[in-house]
Order: structure tokens, then sequence, then C-alpha cells
């Protein structure tokens, strides 16, 4: 990978790329530390002090690198855009028109894509009127002696309402701007971005709070588990398909070998976000509650990282949206029709309906597998927390971000070969 980086930069285009790359990730940084207009900034960090989130907030927070309970400007981070993605997915199924831009090409695609960007907006501006509402009325850090914005009004409510949903639109221009002019694909390097610019002060505190031999275990855990899943995100069940030969005007054509690469982890980090935000409405409810109430006290008890429903809840779900996204992904019928339609076939299978029926068996096979691993990488983290004796707000990283972490650099490398693989031809992969 290093070599890889190294040719790279010795290559002009691809410098002059990853450098325009650096360059929009320093920036979206940089936005991360701006705060909003009407925003106390010390008080702010008063309140970051005296407590550790733990509800829904602090998988945006992880997502926007910080600056969610920082309120900055960036402070939505790209959660927006994530979530308008995967609904405009989800539509695919319910609503037939967008599935038919889907299969129209990149006409349709870059209908789908204005669709994904309207829907950001809107959503932008649901989620930034919910931040400041609990920010405006102290549940955003519930307990906090002092207040986040001195002046309550509704002009300043609207302009942080404004401004937040503009950093909103902001990142998904700088995202686009990356996977035009730069290397890889910009959303995913902009989550890249911010789940790592958290993970050095987070060791470091754990170093200076409880001792450096907790580093050291963290530190050889999240190796050992980028190894498993570098092992799991490369692997594939590669299903091979001949072409029958067959005669286009004069000239004969097919007869060829190929295979389809089916991978194991085929719906990626999604299940684990589904399930994460699903089970962090739950806590999120009870702040609204009486604190005294007995329901409050049942899901404050009972959706803790560390408890055992929580964390069976979470590898249940975590489960039935691997299926369920990989349904969505992945059509063994259409499949099977474009196979049939340019000749293809499945060595001892048959054409068409058991073709379909094969690939559809073989995918719930490898989706099982798929989504036990999920499970298993997402409980990990928590289950350290135990022996290592350390709170849930104080553990730096988790299963959806290492998957996202390696996932990307993954992405990316390939990305960086592909790219150099046009400049120089032989020798390359010797």
């Amino acid at each position: 990978m290093l070599s890889a980086f190294a040719q790279a930069f010795r290559t002009p285009d691809l410098r002059n790329k990853m450098l325009f790359t650096l360059l929009v990730m320093a920036l979206f940084r940089l936005g991360s530390f701006i705060p909003t207009p009407g925003v106390s900034t010390p008080n702010v960090q008063v309140c970051l002090a005296q407590q550790d989130q733990t509800s829904l907030l602090d998988l945006v927070n992880l997502f926007s690198g910080g600056a969610l309970l920082q309120l900055s400007v960036f402070a939505l981070g790209i959660m927006p855009y994530i979530t308008a993605s995967i609904i405009v997915q989800l539509l695919r199924v319910v609503i037939p028109r967008f599935d038919d831009l889907h299969k129209e090409g990149q006409q349709g695609r870059s209908k789908l894509t204005q669709y994904t960007r309207y829907l950001t907006i809107f959503l932008g501006v649901l989620q930034s009127s919910t931040i400041v509402s609990l920010a405006m009325s102290g549940r955003l850090f519930p307990g906090c002696s002092v207040p986040l914005i001195p002046d309550q009004g509704p002009v300043t409510f609207l302009l942080m309402v404004i401004v937040m949903t503009a950093g909103t639109g902001v990142i998904m221009w700088l995202g686009e701007l990356i996977t035009e002019r730069g290397i890889g694909n910009g959303m995913s390097l902009l989550i890249f971005t911010s789940i790592t610019a958290t993970l050095p002060a987070r060791l470091m505190a754990i170093g200076r709070g409880g001792g450096w031999g907790k580093v050291f275990w963290i530190v050889l855990l999240i190796l050992a588990i980028t190894l498993a899943v570098v092992f799991v995100e490369q692997a594939q069940r590669r299903i091979p398909v001949q072409y029958a030969k067959r005669m286009v005007g004069r000239r004969l054509m097919g007869g060829s070998t190929t295979y389809i690469p089916l991978k194991i982890n085929m719906s990626g980090v999604i299940p684990v976000i589904f399930s994460t935000s699903i089970l962090a409405l739950p806590p999120m409810i009870a702040n609204f509650g009486e604190p005294t109430a007995n329901w409050v006290l049942w899901i404050q008890r009972n959706f803790m990282s560390t408890a055992a429903m929580y964390m069976l809840l979470n590898a249940l779900l975590i489960i039935f949206f691997a299926f369920f996204y990989t349904s969505i992904t992945f059509n063994p019928d259409e499949t099977a029709d474009n196979m049939k339609r340019y000749g293809g076939f499945i060595p001892g299978i048959r054409a068409g309906r058991p073709t379909a029926d094969y690939l559809r068996y073989v995918m719930s096979r490898i989706t099982s597998a798929g989504a036990i691993y999920l499970a298993i990488i997402a409980l990990l983290p928590t289950l350290a927390i135990i022996p290592l004796k350390l709170e849930h707000g104080q553990l730096p990283f988790g299963g959806t971000t290492l998957l996202i972490i390696v996932g990307v650099g993954l992405q990316t490398v390939k990305e960086i070969n592909s790219q150099l693989q046009k400049h120089h031809y032989e020798g390359f992969l010797q």
C-alpha cells in the first residue's frame, strides 16, 4: 500500500489529485471548528467536560468528527446525505419510477442523484432544527449549568438552522469535488476523515486517565479487528459463467468464460448503522420523560451498550438488515435474465428460473456468514469495555468505525492502483 502511494506521488497527474483531495479534507476539518453564530463556545466546552453523550446524537457526532456537540457550522456532518442516499435506495423497492430511473443508465442515475441532494437539504433543515431546539431547551447536555445559546430568540434560531443546513450543502459539494477531481469516493473519504480525527485524542485521554497499558490493548484489538475485516471484505464467492458461441452477422461471437463475484458482506456497514440508529431512539425518547418514571428507568437499564438485552437486539437487527439490504442491492432474477439474454449460463444449471433459484440459494448462504460476521464485529468493541473497565464514551472506536475506516482505505488503494495502471502498464503488479 505504501509503495502505491509513493508511486502515485511520483506521477504528476495523480500527485495533483491526491494533493487536491488532502486540501478538501483539511477544509472539511477546518469547518468543524468554526462555531455557528449565536453559540457560546466557552459554555459548550464546559458542558462537554461535564458529561458524555450515549444517545443517537453520539452516532451523528461520530460522523461529524465531533463537530455536532460543538455546534459548529458543519455540525450535521455527512449524516443527512447518508440518510438521504439510503432512503432513495429503499424507495426503489416501493416506487417503480425510481427503479426505472436506476435502470436507464447515467441519465437516470443523475436524476436520482438530484433527488438525493434535495432530500439531503430537507433532512438538514429537520436535523438542524432538532439540534438547535435541544440546545436552546438545555436537553442537548442534560444537567449542564450554563446556557449554550445565550440569545434564544426566533432570529437566532432561524440563523442557526440556515447556517447548519448550508454547512450540510457545502459538505455535499466538497464530497462531489473529491469524486470528480480527486482520488476515491468523496463522501466516503469525508466520513473517514471525521472518524479518524477523533481517534488520537481519545487514545491520549485513556492513556492519561487510566494508564498506557489499556491503550496498548486497545491498539492491539484494533489491529486484530482490522486484519479480520480486511480478510472478510476482500473475500468473495465466484460463480463461474460461460457464454455460448453465436453468430452475429458473419462473425462468431462468445465462447468466453467469466465469473460473478459475490462478496460475503455485500450490505457493507449499512446494517450496523440502521441497528445502532434504531436502538439509540429509546434512550433519546427517555430523555424527555420524568427521570423517576418506571419506563424511563427500564430503558436506561436495558438499553445501555453493555446490557445483555441491548447486545441481543443489536445482533438480531444487524442480521435482519443484512438480509434486507442485500435483497435490495442484488436481484437474482434480474441477473439470471441478463445472463440468458446474452447467452450466458452457469455450468450444470439451466438458464432462466433455475439459475435465479441457484443464485438466491448461494446468496442466502453467503449473507448468513456475512450477517454473523457483522454482528460479531459490532459487538466486539462493546465486549472489550468490560475487561478494560472503560465507560461507553471512553472507547475510541466501534464496530461501525472500523468497518468504515478499513472499507474506505481498501477502496482508495484500489482506486490509486487502477489510476497507476493507466500510467504504468507493465511491471506494476509484479
